[in-house]
């Protein structure tokens, strides 16, 4: 009898070939750190089940990782924590490898024999990097499942898209196959002889984090329980009234799930689908889910097609010319690096911005805007200010190092996803956003306020 498979086929693909080893198969995860909702631990499972070999899980902690301090290693090794003993609850092994992955994991897997690899799929350049640099040391056959996005990332678009306009017709296109329930993670019957694994020590590994510099948070918990109670939470109190609330930093009217979703410890498809079903007015489940799905994952696609998606190189044509045409338009303001990560610049609301990133790990997504194209009107020019701007996003937010936080430097600064608007001084065509267009959103002294307790709180 022919074994059924539950989970999607096109949801992986196969990137290499091979012969299969006489050991288990291996999910390397890397970018969707869970247990549940785990389409790509569920498509190793069914192949490990038709195979009836052992099934275990490896993640390759990369100390050295660009950017990552305390606060992100942080995060995400308390929620491997909990992650390994969900694990072993359904009898799946869990192994910490430590170092850069294209050094350590080859050994590793060399050591197991594995009958097949499966590993996370994921946009960002040094992940394709480490990907290629693995791949070329297998002789066994290698999957990619893209576990993040609802609609893979190759099948949603073959190309870099526009804007949000034309990839969105081509997702809700494939949404009603792909936007799902998912089944479970079974007990996995198959690895009596494969519990070698130790158990996660969190207090050593932190102590070898490099940069202890920028302090963990303490007002998000990691892991996927956490992440589950920030989610109902959401919904039960906030996603009612998120499409007037949303932008207005004054108000707790945001998910607060970006974290999570950076570190995989949520399924954007478990939020997209229980949204979907819930019985929250249309209007709210409509505004959520274009930002959580079209949004997100048109940021994914500018990644993954776009080498470059963290240069200037990367904007549109029209971005590049109309930049390069104010290159030299009077700054009547400068704000150097250490300004800016001081919060030390002559706008109030942009330093409590700052305060509020550097403080809380997370900046309100409209006010992410304002303090990216303030970057921009305060820079010698547009290469300054990416450079300066991604270096603040990924220092310091917990969600920084990621898609979402590249494309939206990338349409703040330098127009990708957007169109021209009217030309003005320093910005050229690229859209302006100043201070009293934020006055019209909500009360700035109340928000200063707020991150003024923060801060002393």
């Amino acid at each position: 009898m022919l074994f059924k498979y539950i989970v999607d086929q096109e949801r992986g693909r196969l990137v290499q070939n091979g012969s299969k080893g006489e050991g288990p198969v291996i999910y390397w995860m890397s970018r969707d750190q869970r247990s549940h909702d785990n389409w790509a631990l569920l498509f190793a499972q069914e192949r490990a089940m038709v195979l009836q070999r052992p099934l275990i899980v490896i993640f390759c902690l990369d100390l050295d990782y660009p950017s990552a301090n305390l606060r992100h290693f942080g995060f995400l090794i308390r929620g491997l924590y909990e992650l390994q003993a969900r694990l072993a609850d359904h009898g799946i092994p869990f192994f910490l490898l430590q170092g850069d992955p294209p050094q350590t994991l080859p050994a590793f897997l060399k050591k197991k024999d594995p009958a097949l690899l499966v590993m996370d799929f994921d946009p960002l350049q040094i992940k394709q990097q480490w990907k290629k640099n693995i791949i070329h040391q297998c002789n066994f056959p290698v999957y990619e499942v893209d576990a993040h996005n609802i609609v893979p990332c190759w099948l949603a678009s073959d190309k870099r898209e526009y804007a949000a306009y034309t990839i969105r017709p081509k997702i809700q296109k494939l949404l009603p196959r792909f936007l799902t329930d998912f089944p479970e993670l079974a007990d996995h019957p198959y690895n009596t002889a494969h519990h070698d694994s130790e158990q996660l020590d969190i207090h050593a590994l932190l102590s070898r984090i490099k940069d202890q510099s920028v302090e963990e948070v303490t007002w998000l918990k990691p892991g996927e329980q956490a992440a589950r109670q920030t989610f109902a939470d959401f919904v039960t109190h906030r996603l009612q009234s998120y499409p007037g609330d949303r932008n207005n930093p004054c108000l707790d009217g945001q998910s607060n799930l970006s974290p999570y979703f950076h570190f995989g410890q949520l399924a954007p498809q478990r939020v997209a689908w229980d949204i979907w079903q819930s019985d929250a007015n249309q209007q709210a489940k409509d505004t959520y889910l274009e930002e959580l799905i079209i949004r997100r994952e048109l940021s994914d696609n500018y990644c993954y097609y776009t080498a470059e998606y963290d240069r200037t190189s990367a904007f549109p044509d029209w971005a590049r010319k109309t930049l390069t045409a104010h290159h030299k338009d009077l700054r009547f303001y400068i704000a150097d690096l250490q300004t800016l990560e001081n919060a030390a610049t002559e706008d109030e609301l942009w330093n409590g911005c700052q305060h509020e990133l550097a403080g809380r790990g997370k900046l309100h997504g409209y006010l992410r805007m304002y303090w990216a194209k303030k970057i921009l009107e305060w820079s010698a020019s547009a290469e300054e200010a990416m450079i300066n701007a991604i270096y603040l996003n990924d220092r310091y937010s917990l969600d920084g190092r990621d898609p979402n936080g590249y494309a939206g430097i990338a349409w703040s600064i330098g127009g990708v996803h957007d169109r021209a608007w009217q030309e003005r001084e320093v910005f050229g065509k690229i859209r302006y956003m100043n201070k009293n267009g934020c006055k019209r959103k909500f009360d700035i002294s109340d928000y200063l306020q707020r991150v003024n307790m923060q801060s002393s709180g």
